[in-house]
């Protein structure tokens, strides 16, 4: 039995506490800074993560075996890094590439870059920065519409824009490059052919040089039913997705799976964690949108419930590279999770409503997105996305039908969340 530290905070990171210590291999879970739902299941710690040498000493002060990070941000400022470099701890299982394998997350531009070398299905593209802003305005003129464009760096998932005419696309790169729109982050602009399809994610879990594939998902984008209005952080998921047969992840796994990691090699990146690779599906061919380099949030709501194996065992064989003695054990059934979000996500949204209901739900796993407890022990909203309910089902639609069901059963001042996850395949 071991202790384990899991880094984040979101839904994300509460599916990952609960799958951890339901292991009988855990002995102590601690969830850094963790929310109200991590604390059900280990004791959050507030230190900040970004704050390398407070979560090492950490670690030492309590005899951490096993480190899982749920959020990218750590990892492209080179978390991982920290710990090898220090030999007292390097012997930590530490589940998460390093600075050098964040780069897929962390720069667009490299990605693209790396996509190219490696042939690995994708959409044309070119970069642009403030010395060639002149050259990118021009090579505007003729591209085809829609035109989409990216910040190279982390933008909190805001950083993609799709311009329906030549001159918003010009005005958003100038906005973008000159005007900083998204910071540091749109210094480069990546432009992108438009890819015509369906999007889903495919994940990865690396150990360095074997993998294993997770269950496919989906997530839901825009804040509005039928996929309209602003893009927020997502606003529910559903796996497996239906078209994504084996005949399809097969395409996947050889044209894009296997030579992601032969590349990686190549590039002499020993990328240890996970891969969250966006694809679309474009008349049956998949082509990658970004990569990421951890697990998506909420698709981990959908994907954590369906996998059978001990997570502990999981992530220690992915941290001390025999991923290649584990067999992946799948629930054959649909998750759909359904996200509570707060009024005015994901714009300026609220905070502090108090939350009831939850003892209520009944058949359907509650996942804490942005709670907190207050000093009198209330459950408060404090995040846009509030609380992902994730039911399974024998098809979308009956795990759908419990999610929402239970969407109901729990309140708060001006909650709202979408009724139509999984829509298209209704």
């Amino acid at each position: 039995m071991i202790h384990i530290l899991l880094i984040g905070s979101g839904g994300r990171e509460h599916a990952f506490a609960q799958a951890l210590a339901k292991s009988p291999n855990c002995k102590q879970l601690y969830i850094m800074p963790g929310n109200a739902g991590t604390s059900q299941h280990g004791i959050n710690v507030s230190i900040d993560v970004n704050q390398f040498h407070l979560v090492g000493q950490f670690c030492l002060d309590n005899q951490i075996s096993l480190l899982v990070v749920g959020p990218e941000d750590p990892l492209v400022k080179g978390l991982r890094d920290f710990f090898m470099a220090d030999p007292k701890l390097a012997g930590i299982a530490f589940v998460g590439p390093d600075k050098a394998g964040a780069q897929m997350e962390g720069s667009k531009d490299w990605s693209k870059k790396f996509m190219q070398k490696y042939g690995i299905p994708t959409a044309a593209y070119q970069t642009f920065t403030q010395n060639t802003l002149e050259e990118g305005l021009a090579y505007l003129e003729n591209h085809s519409l829609p035109i989409v464009l990216k910040a190279d760096g982390l933008a909190a998932g805001k950083g993609v824009l799709i311009c329906h005419s030549v001159e918003e696309a010009q005005a958003e790169l100038k906005e973008m490059i000159a005007a900083q729109k998204f910071g540091s982050a749109s210094e480069k602009v990546v432009v992108e052919e438009f890819l015509q399809g369906i999007e889903l994610s495919v994940f990865v879990l690396c150990d360095g040089k074997n993998y294993v594939l997770l269950p496919s998902a989906k997530d839901y984008k825009r804040i509005g039913e039928g996929d309209t209005g602003l893009n927020t952080g997502g606003m529910g998921a559903i796996s497996p997705v239906p078209f994504a047969n084996a005949a399809f992840l097969q395409k996947v796994e050889t044209q894009i799976v296997s030579k992601t990691l032969a590349g990686l090699q190549a590039e002499g990146i020993h990328y240890v964690g996970f891969i969250f690779v966006g694809l679309m599906n474009v008349n049956g061919e998949p082509k990658v949108i970004e990569y990421n380099s951890r697990m998506g949030d909420p698709e981990t709501e959908v994907v954590l419930p369906r996998i059978q194996n001990d997570m502990v065992e999981l992530m220690m064989a992915a941290g001390t590279g025999k991923l290649n003695e584990v067999k992946i054990e799948i629930d054959e059934r649909t998750a759909v999770t359904v996200m509570l979000v707060s009024k005015g996500y994901p714009e300026v949204f609220e905070r502090g409503k108090v939350m009831s209901g939850m003892d209520s739900v009944v058949g359907s796993t509650l996942f804490h997105a942005g709670t907190k407890l207050s000093e009198a022990g209330e459950l408060l909203s404090n995040g846009g996305r509030v609380m992902a309910i994730t039911s399974l089902g024998s098809n979308i639609q009956e795990a759908l039908n419990l999610s929402l069901q239970n969407a109901e059963r729990i309140s708060y001042e001006n909650k709202y969340y979408r009724k139509d996850i999984g829509f298209e395949f209704l």
